[in-house]
């Protein structure tokens, strides 16, 4: 949101100074940026005096530059992203007790840096958000680089989030940027989100060196053809498995996206999918319920199935729309059993403490089998029927 002070001529409109008396009292402009207001203008226009349909930087330069906004104002997006200043970092530091991690967890307590080295992304997921204001576009290495270093300065060992949807899409350049900070000697670790079949063994043995610790992707579904129909493109399970088990080697952390209610989805087809989850591994796991954004291709095609009125509830976790093979109810509760089947077993902790034993988790496994009878008998006591494959 934008909050503005703007000196007004007399011909500013009734509207625009009612509000102003009624919100704040002072000669104060609200405005909304984001996807939301993008995409979805009338939830915002009786509450601002301007909403950004667009990245919001062309119209903050207006706004700063003494032109005043009103109604829907379109902002281009920028083709440039490395004529952006660095952000004010030295305004965002932490003291050095809130920048440690715990032993559960690489990324601090308080959180990281949060650093673009692109915008958009490359792929065509028609659920996703991410590339529906504008193309991907990329920043040059070395202006990352120098940003990093600036940070480096002001912070010792500083925990980065780099914020890209698909990190080591071009192989080349993520290479030259973690060579980068190897050259310039830059202390930090990082995290990152990307694809698994934009990851080899070289090319995570070099991002670890470089500061890599926790990385996140997206495995969503199990069955390719579901995928396809989603615009993703599958990727080999043996791949994905080669990648975890290189990833614990390494010790860096991996959490898994997965996404439930896929309109080809049946009961079986989530229980394959829990199951994946579990079998593949990855330190940590997060599952939601598959939900249409306004603006996307998902949307336009599914819009005649959402009865959802609330967009609060737009939140990944509640039923949104009529599903024709699996109701709101048991997407609920699959998704609880989702959380609860991979997250309360014990190699679950195991993998926290990084045990590799062949003998430990050999035992662990069969306590883990114990722990899923007694969550299928739980499942059948309440929908009599449990969630297995």
């Amino acid at each position: 949101m934008f909050a503005g002070r703007q000196r007004h001529s007399s011909t500013a409109t009734s509207r625009s100074c009612s509000r102003r008396s009624w919100t704040t009292g002072t000669n104060v402009r609200v405005g909304f940026v984001g996807l939301a207001a993008s995409k979805l203008p009338e939830l915002f226009a009786d509450h601002s005096d301007f909403v950004v349909a667009g990245e919001p930087e062309n119209a903050a330069g207006r706004l700063f530059r003494g032109e005043v906004l009103r109604g829907v104002t379109d902002s281009l997006p920028l083709d440039d992203l490395d004529a952006l200043p660095f952000p004010r970092w030295d305004l965002v530091g932490l003291p050095a007790m809130r920048r440690r991690a715990t032993w559960l967890r690489v990324r601090p307590l308080s959180g990281g840096f949060p650093v673009l080295a692109s915008r958009g992304c490359p792929e065509f997921c028609t659920y996703c958000p991410h590339r529906i204001l504008a193309a991907h576009r990329e920043r040059r290495v070395a202006a990352i680089a120098d940003e990093l270093q600036e940070l480096s300065a002001r912070y010792p060992r500083p925990y980065v989030i780099f914020r890209d949807p698909l990190f080591s899409e071009n192989r080349d350049r993520c290479l030259a940027l973690c060579e980068e900070i190897l050259s310039r000697g830059l202390q930090i670790r990082f995290e990152c989100e990307t694809r698994l079949d934009r990851l080899d063994e070289a090319l995570l043995s070099v991002m670890h060196r470089a500061g890599l610790r926790a990385m996140s992707f997206g495995v969503e579904s199990v069955d390719p053809q579901t995928l396809r129909k989603a615009g993703r493109r599958p990727i080999p399970q043996p791949h994905q498995r080669a990648i975890m088990t290189f990833c614990r080697e390494l010790g860096v952390m991996t959490a898994a996206f997965y996404v439930f209610g896929f309109l080809q989805d049946t009961w079986s087809s989530i229980a394959v999918t829990i199951d994946h989850a579990i079998q593949l591994g990855s330190t940590f796991a997060q599952f939601k319920i598959l939900t249409p954004y306004p603006g996307t291709p998902l949307w336009k095609q599914m819009k005649p199935l959402v009865y959802e009125k609330d967009w609060e509830k737009f939140d990944g976790f509640t039923p949104t729309f009529r599903h024709p093979n699996i109701t709101s109810s048991e997407l609920m509760f699959l998704l609880g059993a989702a959380y609860s089947r991979f997250y309360v077993r014990p190699t679950f902790l195991a993998n926290q403490l990084g045990i590799r034993s062949a003998g430990v988790r050999q035992m662990l496994e069969r306590w883990d089998a114990r722990v899923f009878e007694r969550q299928s008998r739980r499942e059948i006591a309440m929908v009599s029927r449990a969630v297995s494959c």
